[in-house]
């Protein structure tokens, strides 16, 4: 049984630094890329970033400079690094993984960026 387990959420003041992480347990193998997503109050689910197998990523626009995805694939954990954070930013990002065209989602997890 496929699990992800989502950590690193919380309240940060603008400008400010979180570190999301996401493990990923019950895949032995095949999984071709993990991201993160969020959702905004009254809006839809957007990507925010994504690693392939390969290594390579790629950004939202509104992210892109600030925020940086990493993975290990030993550990089957992906990372959200993300910097100068801003109120808009504030979501429930969650982390999903595709393993060989399935894919799981995480339970989410709080950002709020507020003074």
């Amino acid at each position: 049984q496929v699990q992800l387990v989502e950590s690193g959420g919380g309240l940060v003041q603008p400008g400010g630094s979180l570190r999301l992480s996401c493990a990923a347990s019950g895949i032995n193998f095949g999984i071709r890329a993990m991201g993160w997503y969020r959702q905004a109050p009254g809006k839809q689910r957007e990507l925010v970033a994504v690693i392939h197998s390969g290594g390579s990523a790629n950004y939202a626009d509104s992210v892109k400079g600030r925020f940086a995805i990493s993975r290990d694939n030993a550990k089957n954990t992906v990372y959200l690094q993300m910097n100068s954070l801003k109120p808009e930013d504030t979501a429930i990002y969650y982390c999903n993984v595709d393993v060989n065209r399935d894919y799981y989602w995480g339970q989410g997890t709080q950002v709020t960026v507020s003074s």
